[in-house]
């Protein structure tokens, strides 16, 4: 009999382990009167509370690759919330209308921080969520995003800004309370020197606690592995690199894990 209810137990722990899994769930929330569509991404076996991480996406809005990042951390025990801010979860396909996307909240600087700030809300207010410890990632102009939103003085424990377009950066006066990192394409046309030193110095100046990594060989949107299939359709400098995506990824892990400890 004993060894009976010990298989039976076995076999309800194994079938607890197996439905255990990765869930991304759909979330409407609001910013203002504009109605917004995120994922927030977790673990399920993982129990209690855990650091959180928005995720900002790229000019085309929610794709594959921002969904995938998210996942991504989730499985590394973050709670990660995929941030709407077009609104409707608007996507584009090609260039012009990604561009009018991106125009229409990148600007205008208090739009960018009411968009972010209702994600970080969202984030914050989950259950599977240490409202204490949170983060933020972006790509491309989601990279603007979170180190705008850091330089804006937002409570983040660290912002990694994945090939970001630094010509988008907006200096201020607010004291940064996150940690930056920058994971740049050090072949990446749209991010000028000039524009480069300019965002170096802020940072100095401001006495921000950042990293600026350089990726030889790497351009635009490097972790995206639909990157270079766009730019050659569109014949714009956009490209994958699987070794500069490796790399960055392996800088970013070990950046959370000690912002969000």
């Amino acid at each position: 009999m004993r060894k009976l209810i010990v298989g039976a137990a076995l076999a309800l722990s194994l079938s607890s382990q197996a439905q255990a899994a990765i869930q991304e769930e759909p979330v409407t929330y609001k910013d203002g009167d504009t109605v917004l569509k995120g994922f927030v991404v977790y673990d399920d076996a993982k129990k209690g509370k855990r650091p959180g991480i928005v995720v900002v996406h790229e000019w085309w809005g929610i794709t594959a690759h921002t969904r995938a990042e998210a996942r991504r951390f989730a499985e590394q025990g973050y709670t990660a919330f995929v941030a709407d801010m077009y609104g409707d979860a608007k996507t584009a396909d090609n260039p012009t209308d990604a561009s009018g996307l991106m125009k229409s909240v990148m600007g205008n600087p208090a739009l960018v921080q009411s968009r972010f700030n209702a994600a970080f809300a969202e984030l914050a207010r989950n259950p599977h969520t240490d409202a204490k410890k949170i983060g933020a990632s972006g790509y491309c102009m989601g990279g603007t995003v979170v180190l705008n939103m850091a330089r804006s003085g937002a409570p983040l424990a660290g912002v990694a800004a994945f090939h970001p377009s630094l010509g988008g950066y907006k200096p201020g006066d607010a004291k940064v309370k996150a940690k930056v990192l920058v994971l740049n394409g050090a072949d990446d046309p749209f991010n000028k020197p000039e524009q480069i030193d300019a965002f170096k110095k802020d940072m100095e100046a401001s006495k921000v606690d950042y990293k600026f990594v350089n990726y030889p060989g790497a351009v635009h949107a490097f972790t995206n592995p639909e990157a270079t299939e766009k730019g050659k359709q569109y014949n714009i400098p956009l490209a994958y690199n699987a070794e500069a995506d490796k790399q960055s990824k392996a800088e970013a892990d070990g950046f959370f894990k000690a912002a969000l400890k």
